[in-house]
């Protein structure tokens, strides 16, 4: 799989190429670990286009919290999804373009990685075959 803080690369539907990496954090004051996704645009190392953050906390578990593994992040109400994991990204990436194409604005900077993860996790269970689009993860 590659070092932790490599890039990636994700080619889009229309050709977009997309660069990403994970990578985790500790708060300097010794709060909750958190995990993020970096997605850079066109091959545009020099500056992210997004930096998806998940903080740990209550209900929430942000990579090796509670004995679980890199990447990993899980909300209260039971949304997983693994971060390394290219079709998870392309969900994310997906789920971004879709609000900026639908007229909200897409914060360039740190983007709270937990408002877009329901999003993520419905619209990636509709496209296991056999489940309805947008359907709600299984048990």
């Amino acid at each position: 799989m590659g070092g932790r803080g490599r890039l990636r690369r994700l080619a889009g539907p229309d050709g977009e190429l997309w660069w990403w990496r994970v990578g985790h954090r500790h708060r300097p004051d010794g709060g909750p670990c958190q995990e993020t996704l970096v997605l850079y645009r066109d091959g545009r190392t020099d500056r992210p286009a997004a930096r998806l953050v998940f903080r740990g906390g209550p209900g929430r578990v942000a990579g090796s919290d509670a004995y679980s593994h890199s990447g990993l992040v899980i909300d209260e109400h039971g949304n997983t999804a693994n971060l390394h994991l290219p079709s998870v990204v392309r969900a994310f990436v997906d789920e971004m373009r879709a609000r900026e194409q639908a007229g909200g604005e897409v914060d360039r900077g740190e983007v709270d990685g937990w408002a877009l993860l329901p999003a993520v996790v419905r619209c990636a269970a509709g496209a296991t075959p056999g489940v309805p689009p947008c359907s709600p993860p299984g048990p």
